[in-house]
Order: structure tokens, then C-alpha cells, then sequence
């Protein structure tokens, strides 16, 4: 493979502009862009400065070069201006109006398409801060898709996933809750989502045969917000593929 190899993401449009770009080697920034390395290694400017993105974090860059990364998925919010005006574009609508989707239709969460990003080999136990350092690697089918909600939304508790994901703030401020049970009231951890920040744990547990267990949470928009959703879909069969050269 060569180097900056482009995918645009299916969700770019008039508002933000989305790209994955993989065996990222000299890439310029040029405009203010939310920078999120979804691999367990790290990624590094071009700068006398030493400056990191570290595994499963992002940051927000304005006319730099980044020197090197595995992969990278960019994000330049284009236009603000009526930005809620987003999800009147192509293949967004409300979650509750999804195929197959049992959610209610009077919550005003709005999913963006949702494209594949690319297989990485990735160690979950790693990922979830169940172990020290990478042991083993497994493949990973990512995926990502824009979420928007207004101001004050509950987005709805839930606890259930098949996959590991992680969530970029894009615009706005709010923040992923953890609950003891299905109930507002059990609320026990407030992770504050501002723009640029990535929550680079996942809040689930790593079991084996690929299994995860998640607490009850959800997302709350304080403001009117936009934030992606990072899903790491295991590949079946993927267990033990050995360190990514």
C-alpha cells in the first residue's frame, strides 16, 4: 500500500467533512481539524516540539504535518451556520425510524449512514485498560457514523452491544454516562465530551469468544451536538493474528 491513501466517509456533506487516511506518512493539516487515531499505536507531528496523538485519542490541528500514524480518521467541521440543518442530508433520519431499529420515534436522536473505515488488528483487553500492554491482536471491522441531538436530549439508556466503541465530540458539549441501573436516577459517572475529545476507554468489560458486557449509559447532549461513534466489530475467527508489523 502507498502512503495517505484517502477514503472519504459516506456522512461528509456541506457541514463537515469526513476522511479516513490510512500508512499516514507527511500529511499536511491545514485547516482546524479533529484528529482521532483509532489504532493502539501512536501517532506523531512533524514538529520540533515532540507532539503525540495517543492510541485511541484524538486532538485538534490547524496548520501542521503529521509526521507518521497507522491510520487516521479527520474530521473539519466546514460550515456552523445552521449546522442542525445537517441532518436534512442524504440517508440521515431518526433513530427510531431505522429498520428493525425498537426506539422510540418522539426522541429527536438523529444517525447519520454509517461507512466502514478499514480492518485493524487490534488488542481488546488492551483497549478496555484490561491489560498493561498489547499481548495479542484481534481483527476489527470500523465503523463510524455521525449521531446529532438538541440541546438537554436524553439519547436513552441502554447496555447492550456486540461490538467495542469509543465516541468523538464534533460539535457542541455534552457527555457519556455510566448508570447502576435503568434509571435516570442511578446515574454514577458524568465523562464530560467537549469538542475534540475522544473517550478513550470503552466502557465495557472484554470477556473471551469476542463477548462484551456493558453497564447501563447513554449520551446526553447539554447543547446542540454532533459526535461520532467509533464501533469495533470483531471479525469472527480474528483470535491470537500475532503483533501488526
Amino acid at each position: 500500500m502507498g502512503t495517505n491513501k484517502i477514503k472519504p466517509l459516506n456522512f461528509s456533506g456541506t457541514y463537515i467533512d469526513a476522511k479516513y487516511v490510512e500508512n499516514v506518512e507527511n500529511y499536511p493539516i491545514n485547516r482546524r481539524t479533529i484528529v482521532v487515531n483509532p489504532e493502539e499505536s501512536d501517532a506523531y507531528l512533524n514538529e520540533t516540539s515532540r507532539s503525540i496523538i495517543p492510541a485511541f485519542s484524538s486532538t485538534i490541528l490547524n496548520d501542521t504535518i503529521i509526521k507518521e500514524a497507522k491510520s487516521l480518521l479527520l474530521l473539519e467541521v466546514v460550515e456552523t451556520k445552521n449546522i442542525g440543518k445537517i441532518v436534512f442530508e442524504s440517508g440521515w433520519d431518526l433513530l427510531g425510524n431505522f429498520p428493525g431499529v425498537d426506539f422510540p420515534k418522539d426522541v429527536p436522536l438523529w444517525k447519520s449512514p454509517q461507512d466502514e473505515a478499514g480492518i485493524l488488528k487490534v488488542d481488546p483487553y488492551f483497549m478496555a485498560r484490561q491489560s498493561s500492554q498489547p499481548e495479542h491482536q484481534e481483527k476489527f471491522s470500523v465503523k463510524v457514523n455521525l449521531w446529532y441531538a438538541p440541546s438537554l436530549t436524553d439519547c436513552a439508556i441502554h447496555n447492550q452491544h456486540d461490538f467495542l466503541e469509543i465516541h468523538t465530540q464534533i460539535f457542541g458539549r455534552g457527555s457519556m454516562q455510566k448508570f447502576k441501573e435503568n434509571d435516570f436516577s442511578t446515574l454514577y459517572e458524568d465523562l464530560l465530551m467537549i469538542e475534540g475529545y475522544t473517550q478513550i476507554i470503552p466502557f465495557c468489560q472484554v470477556h473471551k469468544q469476542q463477548k462484551y458486557t456493558y453497564p447501563w449509559h447513554q449520551y446526553y447532549a447539554d447543547t446542540d451536538c454532533i459526535w461520532m461513534a467509533i464501533e469495533y466489530h470483531p471479525i469472527k475467527n480474528s483470535h491470537k493474528v500475532g503483533k501488526r508489523e
